[in-house]
């Protein structure tokens, strides 16, 4: 099978963080082109600085980073501290980076990449806002025809949502951003909060992470345990969600999911429900089917991936 060639578009969070370790892990089945970091757990000027840490964490200090935007595209930034801590990755103590973050805006990275590429060779995988890449597809239209396709964390139907009674954090943020993709004609794979909230980071999974060898095993356990309490406290559940790992879980191993074509709007007027995504999972409205909306995770099949992959880095 070839391998998927991606570029991770990523505001890491301790989530994002554990997605991008997981394609790192897994060269055999995913290339990572770039990492191109966005404004959205934190601001910008922390999102790139985790994204470098978790490169070296991971032993690829030679993946170029890439900052983006710092804002969602007509809102103000709303970020997550009480989730993901002042940094975005609070928890282990990780030193500051030093590789390089590259001169040349990222989406100005996304753009040239896809049109370098051959058509239809390169996936996107956004793990946060969406503001890069709705950036991109307005700024260089012509770059849509050449997407294989996005696989994106967003969105929220039946579980509700985490940002407001109703959205999602990614989406909530530039709900804007998601709306332009979404009528962007591309193929789109979408994993919200009602198959994210089914692999939760419960104690005899962490206990497993911890087991891992070295500095990974540690970090990782470090940053989950701190990212863990929020949702906890929330929902009462025992662990919290892995909501961007299952994007690259499901191109290493799509057998773990299981979802249906439907159409999928989201919400950009109304202050009551701004950034909701409107799934149309029964065909009521006979809109175009435009999302593959994932609903249903192995959750013990997940983490017997993640773990074992983990334990390569």
């Amino acid at each position: 099978m070839a391998r998927e060639r991606i570029i991770i578009d990523t505001d890491p969070g301790q989530d994002d963080a554990v997605a991008m370790m997981l394609a790192f892990a897994s060269p055999e089945e995913i290339e990572v082109l770039g990492v191109t970091a966005v404004a959205g757990n934190a601001p910008l000027a922390h999102t790139e600085i985790n994204a470098r840490k978790i490169c070296e964490l991971s032993g690829r200090p030679d993946v170029k980073v890439f900052a983006g935007c710092d804002r969602p595209l007509f809102l103000d930034l709303h970020t997550a501290p009480e989730v993901h801590g002042d940094t975005g990755l609070d928890g282990p103590d990780l030193p500051p980076p030093t590789m390089p973050l590259q001169a040349q805006h990222a989406v100005d990275f996304i753009i040239d990449t896809l049109r370098a590429e051959p058509a239809g060779t390169v996936t996107l995988c956004p793990l946060g806002p969406l503001t890069n890449i709705a950036t991109a597809l307005t700024r260089a239209p012509d770059i849509a025809a050449r997407i294989k396709r996005i696989v994106l964390m967003g969105g929220a139907q039946v579980e509700g949502g985490n940002s407001s009674p109703v959205a999602e954090f990614n989406i909530f943020v530039d709900p804007h951003a998601a709306q332009i993709v979404l009528k962007s004609g591309i193929d789109i794979v979408m994993f919200s909060m009602d198959v994210t909230h089914q692999v939760l980071t419960a104690q005899r999974q962490m206990d497993r992470v911890r087991a891992i060898p070295g500095a990974v095993g540690r970090v990782t356990y470090e940053m989950l345990d701190f990212y863990r309490q929020y949702d906890e406290a929330k929902y009462g559940t025992d662990g919290g969600p892995l909501h961007d790992p299952c994007v690259i879980a499901w191109l290493i191993k799509p057998d773990l999911f299981q979802g249906k074509q439907v159409n999928v709007e989201v919400e950009t007027a109304s202050p009551l429900t701004i950034g909701q995504t409107v799934v149309d999972r029964w065909c009521i409205t006979q809109r175009p089917k435009n999302v593959f909306f994932m609903l249903n995770a192995d959750a013990d099949g997940f983490f017997d991936l993640l773990i074992e992959r983990l334990g390569r880095l």
